[in-house]
């Protein structure tokens, strides 16, 4: 019979989303020995090991991701067990992972978790921010709770909830030729030279489908960050499709131009992902009431 103690479900838990013992230890204040035995306990009971040991680091195995949100869940259930037995019934407590695509989690991050954090200031929250499919990434894996995202997830684990809409502006310099045109038509974009976001982003997925409706350009750029994008927009080394929201104080101030392309369709939809087998804890059923039904 199995007798695996939540303490070895926490060493695997902790290792599993830092990648080393030492990482698990330091977060769960462990001596480093005793986050190994309780690792090697728990793979001794389950007769099987959770983890490919790879040049140091520990990297779950197809028997430890299967396992992960098992054991993740069974330590949310045992919090809300203490939590309700205590009588809090409305202090909720505990940590959420989030993870935000780089728009949302450089201009709307104050949007997205204001209220929650405002009505549960005893919830920690880990924010990572990266591009869509890095974040779609984590919520498959199981490291982080809940994902908002620039673009669509098509994976059949993946559920995605409709958040915000959003609108991509392509900005030049003032000085820019097409900027002092009157009335644009796709055929002046012809040998324009672009800065894209890197593959993998929402933001370079939408400028990509503009470009297809334009004649023939020159990418002269690609670069990982919205503000690094701006500023070689703003520096003259070529024109960028770019969140509105994350230049409205360029226009503001005529660093930029948001031309007029009414032939573009430049929309799209923010969403909130969710792994379909994850367990929703009352931390993370109160975020998503805050988030979607604000």
């Amino acid at each position: 019979m199995l007798n695996v103690s939540l303490r070895q479900l926490d060493v695997f838990v902790q290792i599993a989303l830092l990648g080393s013992v030492r990482a698990a230890a330091e977060r769960l204040h462990l001596t480093q020995p005793a986050a190994s035995m309780a690792l090697a306990e728990m793979e001794r009971q389950l007769d099987a090991p959770v983890f490919d040991r790879e040049r140091g680091r520990l990297q779950l195995n197809a028997r430890g991701r299967e396992l992960l949100p098992l054991a993740q869940e069974l330590l949310e259930r045992h919090a809300e067990f203490g939590r309700r037995a205590a009588g809090k019934t409305t202090a909720l407590a505990g940590e959420l992972r989030i993870g935000t695509s780089n728009t949302i989690g450089n201009y709307r991050v104050g949007e997205l978790l204001g209220e929650f954090v405002r009505a549960y200031p005893q919830v920690a929250i880990r924010l990572r921010v990266a591009n869509t499919d890095g974040i779609a990434a984590a919520v498959l894996d199981h490291s982080l709770d809940v994902g908002c995202v620039e673009g669509p997830a098509t994976h059949p684990l993946l559920e995605a909830h409709p958040w915000r809409d959003d609108t991509l502006l392509v900005c030049a310099p003032p000085d820019h030729p097409l900027a002092n045109k009157r009335v644009l038509k796709p055929e002046h974009f012809a040998g324009a030279r672009w800065v894209l976001r890197e593959p993998g982003s929402a933001t370079r997925a939408i400028s990509e489908r503009a470009l297809m409706q334009l004649p023939p350009g020159e990418t002269v750029m690609e670069l990982d960050q919205t503000e690094a994008i701006k500023q070689a927009v703003t520096a003259g080394l070529g024109i960028a499709c770019l969140p509105e929201v994350a230049v409205t104080d360029a226009l503001a101030t005529g660093r930029l131009v948001a031309l007029e392309t009414p032939f573009l369709d430049l929309r799209r939809r923010l969403s909130i992902l969710l792994h379909r087998e994850k367990y929703r804890g009352a931390a993370l059923e109160a975020f998503l009431q805050s988030v979607l039904n604000a």
